[in-house]
């Protein structure tokens, strides 16, 4: 069963890296990409292929990875299928820690993850204590709703965008042209210590969200039909939704802000019929995967020897299919 999904998000995945591997500045030939892996290459063009290009796919994959899973979870955590970390605020907030750390002069691959982590934190608690605030006196209740929490998600990567430039303001210029790739987004920073550290973040925060698979799938169904299946509603809600919230951080921590990809790529698996989160998650680290790898290579390529901001490339693929979705479910109900 999904046996073409599979293939087909595997073969894209595959020809994304190859292509992400051999076009650049410096355009690669199949012969030469195979004589670069075999060892045989010229050492200039080995250079190029397994200490450029190799690692920053790799970031590129592992980036996508993260992101995919995040938003699958946190769709399916907040039955909204508009849900993901950039528009609810936590990519914002993580950039905020991120820039904080790198300000401080805190930028090693300890320090920007863990205040990354802190950021989203923090804008996860703010976006949910928002909403449900804002729910009680609406509704009179004491839940979030998910609209509320997509209004509440805007206020605060608003407001997160605001801290930001005012760091840029009160810090010296060279830590300015710094934090500023955080606000673009980018993986041209690729290199193989970059990718352990966030393999490790993305392969712990994946396996706690297959992990919970099953919590996600009940969630769901919402609230009463998961508390009839004996979930603690609230407890899964809130594990959730900050698990997903810190993978997305590793990844602002990682290559800055990449917006929409938590948007699209759980649509996108769920249209070759997948309903059942644990493979929707992990399909969405492919899909995801593939799609920032792609979305690299338009980067890098569509204007050389100048590179377009990762993130501008997202937005200009996520924005509309927002807009698509929005305008789907306003004509549902």
């Amino acid at each position: 069963m999904h046996t073409r999904f599979w293939i087909g998000a595997l073969v894209a995945l595959v020809g994304a890296a190859i292509l992400g591997i051999a076009l650049g500045p410096v355009g690669l030939s199949p012969a030469q990409l195979w004589s670069a892996v075999a060892g045989h290459a010229d050492p200039a063009i080995r250079g190029i292929v397994r200490t450029v290009r190799v690692p920053r796919v790799a970031l590129a994959l592992l980036v996508g990875a993260g992101l995919g899973m995040s938003g699958a979870a946190m769709q399916g955590t907040l039955r909204n299928a508009l849900a993901e970390p950039y528009l609810l605020g936590v990519s914002g907030g993580a950039a905020v820690g991120a820039v904080i750390a790198v300000a401080l002069h805190g930028s090693t691959a300890v320090v920007v993850p863990i205040a990354a982590f802190a950021g989203s934190a923090v804008a996860a608690g703010l976006v949910l204590g928002t909403a449900r605030v804002a729910g009680a006196g609406v509704m009179g209740g004491g839940r979030a709703d998910g609209r509320l929490l997509l209004m509440a998600g805007v206020v605060v990567g608003a407001f997160a965008n605001a801290a930001i430039m005012v760091a840029f303001a009160v810090a010296p210029p060279d830590t300015v042209r710094g934090a500023l790739w955080w606000m673009m987004g980018s993986v041209d920073a690729g290199d193989w210590s970059r990718v352990a550290w966030l393999g490790l973040y993305v392969a712990a925060g994946g396996a706690a969200l297959l992990l919970w698979a099953r919590d996600i799938d009940a969630l769901a169904l919402g609230e009463e039909a998961a508390a009839a299946l004996g979930v603690d509603v609230e407890g899964a809600s809130r594990r959730t939704y900050l698990g997903a919230a810190l993978l997305a951080a590793a990844t602002v921590a990682a290559a800055g802000l990449v917006g929409f990809v938590g948007l699209i790529v759980p649509h996108i698996v769920r249209a070759a019929g997948i309903r059942r989160h644990r493979t929707l998650v992990a399909g969405g680290a492919v899909v995801g995967g593939a799609l920032v790898v792609a979305a690299d290579v338009i980067a890098r390529t569509i204007h050389p020897p100048a590179e377009l901001p990762l993130g501008a490339v997202t937005a200009l693929v996520g924005v509309p299919f927002f807009l698509i979705q929005l305008r789907r479910i306003a004509v549902s109900e």
